[in-house]
């Protein structure tokens, strides 16, 4: 039985289930080693959370091309020379980004609970296919809807109208870490929203409060399956 009035859960996937600011930072520490240099990696991050959104905003690319571009502007930004024939490095790394530990057993115990779950996601089809080996396989292939199937990039409304066209009339909510890409265009949208707050960032004062705020992922699932057999 699905406990409470939702029958949908989707998430976002970097940020949210996937540990991405690891992954870029050992990404960049890795690119930086052949070189003979080294990074700051919360320097590296940083300048990433800037750049990137920047790069998305512009004519719509593949995801590959997103961080390529957003590659060579954070090696910019530290004097560094990226050469144009290794600036796939950011992609050819994502699939070994690491899975948040609590993301695995909580997504088995919303399924387990009777939830469907999705997936909202600005990257390509295949860069998805090789982060969903490292995770369960819990996830509705109808409600995986990425940049690409899209056409945008989150904020933008598209993968949420999508995922509202897909979903119909099941009670849907929508789990993210990201305030910018996805708590705040859901609540624009009138989407109910669960804001994964695993960086504690402070909840800008300006805009409307997320349905649910959880320091973690296990701390979703908790809030949402019932432990009690009877409820």
């Amino acid at each position: 039985m699905t406990p409470n009035r939702f029958d949908v859960i989707t998430f976002d996937c970097y940020g949210t289930l996937v540990d991405w600011e690891r992954g870029i930072a050992d990404a960049f520490a890795s690119e930086a080693s052949r070189k003979g240099t080294t990074f700051d990696g919360p320097a590296i991050v940083s300048a990433y959370h800037r750049i990137e959104p920047e790069v998305q905003a512009g004519t719509y690319r593949s995801y590959r091309e997103i961080l390529a571009e957003a590659a060579h502007r954070v090696a910019s930004a530290f004097s560094w020379d990226l050469e144009p024939d290794h600036d796939g490095f950011l992609a050819d790394s994502l699939p070994d980004w690491p899975p948040f530990p609590d993301t695995s057993d909580a997504l088995r115990r919303l399924a387990e609970a009777g939830f469907r779950l999705g997936i909202l996601s600005n990257v390509d089809g295949d860069l998805l296919a090789g982060t969903l080996r490292r995770l369960p396989d819990v996830f509705d292939a109808d409600l995986i809807v990425t940049a690409q199937a899209v056409g945008s990039y989150k904020p933008a409304p598209g993968h949420f109208e999508e995922a509202r066209r897909r979903i119909g009339a099941r009670r849907w909510m929508h789990a993210a870490q990201s305030d910018f890409h996805d708590i705040r265009p859901a609540g624009e949208l009138g989407i109910p929203a669960a804001w994964v707050n695993r960086t504690r960032a402070a909840r800008p004062s300006d805009r409307p409060s997320p349905m649910l705020e959880v320091p973690t992922l296990a701390a979703l699932a908790d809030a949402l399956v019932s432990t009690d057999p009877a409820a």
